[in-house]
């Protein structure tokens, strides 16, 4: 598996941007209100954030403990594989957030104080997020094993013989 890159993360923010701006445009000029995130979202990123970093510690404890127990490659890769999905769902939530705020901020009128501060925190939050999928990402990561380097990967008296 491959570690997130920061361009998968940029191209997620970029399209968080991009809806977040067009939803928010869309809406007023059918004559609704802008779209305001519940004030729940920002806390369950943030718990998801910390959720995700709780369950890459003990990975990261017995593969670099001072006595390394065994570790459950499946496990492993479970939680990095939901590190790297938190990193991304992060960075689209992060620029919806940013793409919300640019809109309001364009506006001629200034928005209320309370829709301001939840699309800020989603946005901040997102942010927090994409730390915390790649701080777990990162705690995920096992050493690798003597015999990986070796071609074949196999008992060597089984391999083919060439005469």
């Amino acid at each position: 598996m491959r570690r997130t890159g920061p361009g998968i993360l940029i191209i997620a923010a970029l399209l968080g941007v991009a809806a977040g701006f067009a939803l928010d445009h869309v809406l007023t000029s059918t004559g609704r209100a802008t779209f305001t995130p519940a004030v729940t979202l920002p806390i369950l990123l943030a718990l998801l954030g910390l959720l995700v970093v709780a369950l890459a510690i003990p990975i990261r404890r017995a593969t670099h403990g001072p006595i390394a127990a065994p570790v459950d490659p499946f496990r492993a890769l479970r939680v990095a594989m939901l590190a790297k999905a938190s990193s991304i769902v992060g960075a689209a939530l992060a620029g919806f957030g940013t793409g919300l705020a640019v809109f309001l901020a364009t506006r001629p009128v200034s928005p209320s104080l309370g829709s301001m501060g939840t699309v800020i925190a989603t946005a901040a939050c997102g942010v927090l997020l994409i730390a915390c999928g790649l701080v777990a990402e990162y705690l995920c990561t096992i050493r690798k094993d003597d015999d990986d380097e070796q071609p074949g990967g196999g008992d060597p008296g089984l391999e083919p013989r060439h005469n």
